[in-house]
C-alpha cells in the first residue's frame, strides 16, 4: 500500500468521524432546544389530564399554571340558502376542521413558591394573561391563511426573524404575513425589516388565495420548507397545518371569492353631443371626487377609504393637464363590491351621482349592452349583486372592506 493510498484512507476516515461528531451535536442542540421549551410538565393533550407532582416533604406550593393558547377560528360556515347558486360552497361532509395551535407548556415557568409581595403576585398574573391574548383576525386569520406556530428559546430581533429565509421565501407567488407578541405592550403586532422589537413567539400566515387564484401544492411546500429552516436556526419549534387541509381550504375560499367577487359599472353615455372634460372635472370635485394617479376620479369616504371611482368610458384616461381639452362620449361609474363596507349605502350614493351627472350632462345610464337602466333595473342590480354577496361574505366572517377581504381581494 502506497503512500497515496494510506492519505486516501486516513481522509476517509477523518471524513467519518467528522459527521458521526456533527450528528451527535445536532441531536444535542435539538435535545438542548426541546428540553428547555417544555421544561415544565403540563396538561395531556390526549387524556385531559395533568401529571401527578411527586409529594413535598415541606408544605405543597402551587405550581406553574400550564396556559393553552386559544384555538383559531374554525375555516368558515355555509353561506345562506338564499345566496344565489353561484355564490354557495360547494357541498362538504362537515365543516373543516379548525387549525388550533398547541398547547406550549415551556411558556408559563414553574413558580419556585409563592410570590414575595402583592406586588410580584400582580405581574405575574399579568404575564400569564398575556400569553391567552388570541390573535387578532384583522393580523392572520385561520379563514384565510396557512399559519405557522413558532416558539423560539430565546428573543430574537426582527430583522434577524425575517432574514432568514429571505431568499426562498420570495419566491412564494402569495403574500406572508409576520406577527410577532411584543411582550412590552401585552399584544400581537405585524413585523417588518425595520421593527426594532425582538420576539420569542412568532406566527407566519401564507395567505391561501387572492383575485389570481387559491395557492398552489409548491408554495406550500416551498412555505413549509422555510418555517422548518427557520425554526432550526433560530433554536424553535414549529407547528405547522396539514399540507393537503391547507390546499383543500384553499380550493373552497377561492370558490366562495368567485361567487362574491363582483364589480359593478353603471355607464353613462352621451346623446350625440361630447362631454367636456372641464365639466366632468366641475362636477367630479364638486361631489368631493379626487383624481388619482391611475386617471380616475374617486370617492372616499371620512376616513379616507376608496367608496367607487368614476372613470372615462373610453381609452384615455383623466390628467389634470387634459381636462381641458379632453372629450369624450362616456363616462363610467365603479362599485368594487367586496372591497367597500356597507355597500347597499354606497351603491345608492353612486346611483345617485350618476343620474345627476346624466342630468346637468344630457346623458343616459345604460348597462353594458346600452340598454337604459330604469329604477327596476337599478334595484335588481342593488338587491343581487349588492346585497346578496355582502350578505354571504358576512356569514363568513369576512365582512366587506375588511382587512380580510382587502387582503383577499387585492
Amino acid at each position: 500500500m502506497n503512500e497515496l493510498q494510506m492519505g486516501l484512507l486516513a481522509l476517509g476516515g477523518v471524513a467519518v468521524l467528522g459527521v458521526f461528531g456533527y450528528n451527535k451535536w445536532q441531536e444535542r442542540r435539538h435535545r438542548q432546544v426541546v428540553e428547555r421549551v417544555f421544561q415544565q410538565p403540563g396538561e395531556d393533550v390526549l387524556l385531559g389530564k395533568k401529571p401527578e407532582a411527586p409529594k413535598p416533604e415541606a408544605p405543597a406550593r402551587e405550581s406553574g399554571p400550564v396556559w393553552r393558547e386559544p384555538g383559531l377560528a374554525e375555516a368558515g360556515r355555509a353561506v345562506p340558502e338564499e345566496a344565489a347558486p353561484a355564490q354557495r360552497l360547494a357541498p362538504q361532509a362537515g365543516p373543516p376542521e379548525p387549525f388550533l395551535e398547541p398547547v406550549l407548556p415551556g411558556d408559563a415557568p414553574a413558580e419556585s413558591g409563592l410570590p414575595a409581595d402583592r406586588e410580584a403576585a400582580t405581574v405575574a398574573a399579568e404575564e400569564r394573561e398575556n400569553l391567552d391574548l388570541p390573535l387578532p383576525a384583522s393580523l392572520l386569520s385561520a379563514r384565510v391563511d396557512a399559519i405557522a406556530v413558532l416558539e423560539l428559546v430565546e428573543h430574537v430581533p426582527a430583522p434577524q426573524v425575517l432574514a432568514s429565509q429571505r431568499e426562498a421565501l420570495s419566491r412564494l407567488k402569495k403574500p406572508l404575513h409576520w406577527v410577532g407578541f411584543n411582550d412590552s405592550q401585552g399584544a400581537w403586532e405585524m413585523i417588518g425589516p425595520e421593527t426594532p422589537t425582538a420576539y420569542r413567539r412568532l406566527r407566519v400566515g401564507l395567505q391561501l388565495a387572492d383575485r389570481q387564484g387559491p395557492v398552489s401544492g409548491g408554495d406550500f411546500a416551498l412555505f413549509s420548507a422555510a418555517m422548518q429552516h427557520l425554526a432550526d436556526e433560530l433554536m424553535a419549534v414549529v407547528n405547522m397545518p396539514s399540507g393537503q387541509q391547507a390546499l383543500d381550504q384553499a380550493q373552497q375560499l377561492d370558490r366562495f371569492c368567485a361567487g362574491v367577487d363582483m364589480q359593478i359599472g353603471i355607464n353613462l353615455i352621451s346623446r350625440g353631443t361630447p362631454f367636456a372634460g372641464t365639466k366632468i372635472r366641475a362636477l367630479a370635485e364638486s361631489a368631493g371626487m379626487a383624481l388619482t394617479p391611475d386617471g380616475s376620479y374617486v370617492r372616499c369616504d371620512d376616513e379616507g377609504r376608496p367608496l367607487f371611482s368614476l372613470q372615462n368610458f373610453e381609452t384615455t384616461g383623466f390628467a389634470a393637464e387634459t381636462l381641458k381639452h379632453l372629450s369624450t362620449h362616456g363616462l363610467v361609474f365603479l362599485l368594487d363590491v367586496p372591497r367597500v363596507p356597507k355597500g347597499l349605502h354606497v351603491y345608492s350614493q353612486m346611483v345617485e351621482l350618476a343620474k345627476r351627472f346624466a342630468e346637468a350632462l344630457n346623458g343616459v345610464l345604460v348597462d353594458d349592452n346600452r340598454q337604459p337602466l330604469a329604477e327596476p333595473q337599478l334595484l335588481h342590480i342593488r338587491q343581487e349583486y349588492v346585497v346578496k354577496p355582502q350578505a354571504a361574505m358576512e356569514a363568513q366572517g369576512i365582512p366587506a372592506g375588511g382587512a380580510l377581504a382587502l387582503r383577499l381581494f387585492n
